[in-house]
């Protein structure tokens, strides 16, 4: 069985100010271009069964910076859909709702065609997307470009955890992380590494 590589997405404006992401479709900053640029050492080193990216051009983006080749668009790899809180920081949040926490309380709807995401909800695409991912590691490693908060519910589900047990995995930008298996179980390999 192959491992899954998640990379996080490299640095847009936005994810330098803190300002909740999913919809909205940032370029990559000049510093978010390098980030990607520095992970194709890391991801030259393996071939992949399957690579997948979200559709926002700052993950496609990523991958052609990294030098992944033949990566195809999922559109479950899109990031958690923060509705209301859409461009909106956490500092903000709080002015109005000082014990918000996105881990519980999900976000408030937004503009039309993007009513927002649960935790659980977030979680079941995730579930999805693993499931046809699983038989791609029967043959080899499989690469996933995408973002923050999805990745790391992706990482609890894969490990049998909560969605919201997604809180406890950090992702910075331009980062790596690999989940492997030991005993035929699923677990954390390499966390959040950045070249």
């Amino acid at each position: 069985m192959g491992d899954l590589l998640l990379v996080r997405h490299g640095e847009t404006e936005w994810s330098v100010s803190g300002r909740h992401t999913s919809y909205t479709d940032l370029p990559l900053t000049g510093h978010g271009e390098e980030q990607a640029k520095s992970l194709a050492p890391l991801l030259s080193a393996r071939t992949y069964a399957l690579a997948l990216t979200s559709p926002l051009r700052r993950a496609v983006r990523t991958a052609e910076l990294a030098g992944v080749t033949g990566a195809v668009v999922d559109p479950d790899l899109h990031e958690w859909d923060y509705g209301g809180y859409e461009g909106v920081t956490t500092v903000e949040i709080h002015r109005t709702r000082p014990d918000w926490y996105l881990w519980n309380d999900g976000v408030p709807p937004g503009p039309q065609g993007h009513p927002g995401e649960s935790p659980t909800e977030v979680g079941l695409r995730a579930d999805r997307l693993l499931s046809r991912v699983d038989e791609a590691l029967a043959d080899g490693d499989v690469l996933l470009v995408a973002h923050a908060h999805f990745l790391r519910v992706l990482a609890a589900r894969r490990l049998g955890l909560s969605p919201a047990e997604g809180r406890l995995f950090q992702l910075a930008t331009g980062s790596i992380s690999r989940l492997s298996t030991e005993h035929e179980r699923p677990v954390i390999a390499e966390w959040n590494t950045r070249p």
